[in-house]
């Protein structure tokens, strides 16, 4: 894992809480990316704990796993997100966790194991917009780069940090219009949602 970023700087940008929340687990990178004064994240979004037992660490119960994200510091606001979710219906527990760190101007990205593979969706929430997409290049990095047309073959030679900014770049200029739903008809929309434990050898 890369992790070079001090204190003083995660604490001038909207990962510090997620941090200090023990909400950033299992990351690829945190920490300085190539471009001047951004601050990147890939790893998982712990969006709900278990119960706490004595001084045990709190498992997460649910995640936004795949997790991409940059902010710049000084910005209390995500500049982009991305993540994979089991359900649909996990958006606003993501949408939650993340609260203050959300802006209008933000691209956010989210895909869902149950939305119809032929449907992508734009659903506004607490002031965000997230861009709602099924999951069908099996990666959300793989879906990135698909959705914004960068070559995987172009990547390769960046390190972490490099192929994080890229993606991240090219998210914040995307502008595709999607069909606009709200959250409520993305639940009426949206498919059963999948055991993840299924066909998994015992």
């Amino acid at each position: 894992m890369t992790d070079t970023i001090s204190h003083h700087e995660l604490d001038e940008t909207p990962l510090a809480s997620l941090q200090h929340q023990g909400r950033l687990l299992n990351a690829v990178f945190r920490g300085h990316t190539n471009a001047p004064r951004r601050i990147g994240f890939r790893g998982e979004l712990a969006l709900r704990f278990g119960p706490r037992l004595a001084d045990e660490a709190r498992p997460p119960e649910l995640s936004c796993e795949q997790v991409m994200a940059v902010a710049d510091v000084s910005d209390p606001h995500l500049s982009f997100f991305a993540g994979w979710l089991l359900s649909f219906e996990y958006l606003r527990d993501v949408a939650e966790v993340l609260g203050n760190a959300l802006s209008a101007r933000g691209k956010y990205f989210l895909f869902c194991d149950n939305v119809d593979l032929s449907r992508r969706y734009q659903v506004p929430y607490n002031g965000a917009v997230f861009y709602v997409l099924p999951i069908v290049e099996s990666t959300v990095y793989n879906e990135m780069l698909e959705l914004l047309h960068l070559e995987k073959s172009e990547l390769k030679r960046k390190d972490t940090a490099g192929k994080l900014d890229a993606v991240a770049d090219a998210a914040i200029l995307f502008d595709l219009s999607f069909d606009t739903i709200s959250y409520a008809e993305g639940l009426e929309a949206m498919g059963p949602v999948r055991d993840p434990n299924e066909n998994r050898p015992v």
